[in-house]
């Protein structure tokens, strides 16, 4: 009886983990609203909060919205959200998706502390990170996303 107990409990414990694992995948978490409040003004280059350039994603912004994906090469989550997000991209001309390997910038994974692939980061149209996807991510969290995102101009050029 008691090892009937204990497999029980046991297999409670690991659906427990393993909901609640699932439940975190793709989910959106924004940037907190008072740092972003500080990266809407124009204080000028550095304008508080943290911001990506098409120089260091390798790819021009959208101008609504842009996906940075930190994968891996052998991540099976990572190349779903990388055929979700493309699609959204297809669909959408407003947005953009640039694919980053982590082995290739670990200067974005320490900065953004990445601990698990992929991460995806949601830029505005000045390419500040509003908000990340942890986990693989499908199209409902995907536009989930998008519906959080601030409404914004795009950064003028002197």
């Amino acid at each position: 009886m008691t090892r009937l107990l204990l497999i029980v409990a046991v297999l409670a414990v690991a659906t427990a983990i393993g909901l609640w694992w699932r439940a975190r995948n793709g989910r959106y978490t924004a940037v907190d609203p008072t740092v972003l409040a500080a990266a809407s003004r124009d204080d000028g280059p550095d304008e508080g909060g943290d911001v990506l350039r098409p120089d260091e994603i390798g790819a021009p912004l959208g101008s609504r919205a842009t996906f940075v994906q930190l994968s891996s090469e052998v991540c099976a989550p990572c190349r779903r959200t990388h055929a979700v997000l493309e699609t959204l991209v297809a669909e959408q001309g407003d947005l953009a998706h640039v694919d980053l390997d982590v082995t290739e910038h670990l200067d974005l994974v320490r900065r953004f502390h990445v601990l698990r692939t992929p991460t995806t980061l949601l830029l505005d149209a000045r390419g500040v990170v509003v908000g990340r996807l942890s986990g693989g991510t499908d199209r409902h969290h995907a536009l989930a996303a998008l519906d959080h995102l601030p409404v914004t101009s795009p950064r003028s050029t002197p």
